[in-house]
């Protein structure tokens, strides 16, 4: 894969040591593509308001990799199956598979848009054993569907704990995990989701406080462990978890 224009990927680099990551040609050079086709495609649809190259390589790509802080993905990597819930324009699904290649990666959203344009980005990008779905969490979670199929669930959806935590914690196997991006409103969200995560069969495990590499940009990831099955009754249909979060 080759980049058609030059890119200053001094920052990138940097970000990723600080993060322990060494990547190869074709790893940033996957990455560099996804840039421009993020770019190209916000000019006629809303997937992100940022598009500054520097900045979507840290707030958006090395953000997503923030992932490995809270969980062991370089060993653990290695047919781990993880759902990104909410998805929209790939984050975290996509870096996190451009980096950890052997990720069984199922990417979810309610927009049929943003489908079309993760799937140009999966087939330009050549990645492999990484599924879209258009849909919502509350449907996909059911029984008979995709109900406690993965090891791990992510996201970066904006939605408050107690809500995020009832479209996606029925997806996680048991033992399995529910790991949440958050920024600091995680600290005024936490003491209302407590009961949203022990009735949904969860146990908050450990909260990871850190800002992005070189930044001031403050971060929270928030590991939720599946200790017991989530009652059938959860989710609720559509729309409920977000009008009436438990508590």
């Amino acid at each position: 894969m080759e980049n058609r224009k030059e890119y200053d990927l001094t920052q990138f680099k940097n970000d990723l040591k600080e993060l322990h990551l060494d990547l190869d040609q074709e790893q940033i050079c996957r990455f560099i593509r996804y840039y421009e086709l993020l770019v190209e495609w916000n000019s006629f649809m809303n997937l992100t308001a940022i598009t500054e190259f520097d900045e979507v390589m840290k707030k958006h790509f090395i953000d997503s990799l923030s992932l490995i802080k809270a969980y062991e993905l370089k060993n653990k990597g290695r047919g781990l199956s993880l759902i990104d819930v909410g998805s929209g324009a790939g984050f975290p699904g996509i870096p996190l598979k451009i980096v950890f290649p052997d990720m069984k990666v199922t990417l979810l959203d309610s927009l049929k848009k943003r489908i079309h344009f993760l799937d140009q980005v999966i087939s330009e990008l050549n990645l492999k054993d990484v599924k879209t779905i258009h849909g919502r969490a509350e449907d996909y979670a059911k029984p008979g569907k995709l109900r406690e199929k993965f090891d791990l669930c992510v996201s970066r959806a904006v939605a408050n704990l107690s809500t995020l935590s009832e479209y996606c914690i029925p997806f996680v196997k048991m033992n399995g995990r529910f790991i949440c991006y958050k920024s600091e409103k995680l600290l005024e969200e936490l003491p209302y989701a407590d009961r949203a995560i022990f009735v949904l069969g969860g146990k908050m495990e450990k909260k990871i406080d850190y800002k992005l590499p070189f930044s001031d940009i403050y971060r929270n990831l928030l590991v939720i462990k599946k200790v017991k099955r989530t009652p059938l009754q959860y989710p609720r249909k559509a729309g409920l978890p977000s009008k009436e979060p438990i508590d």
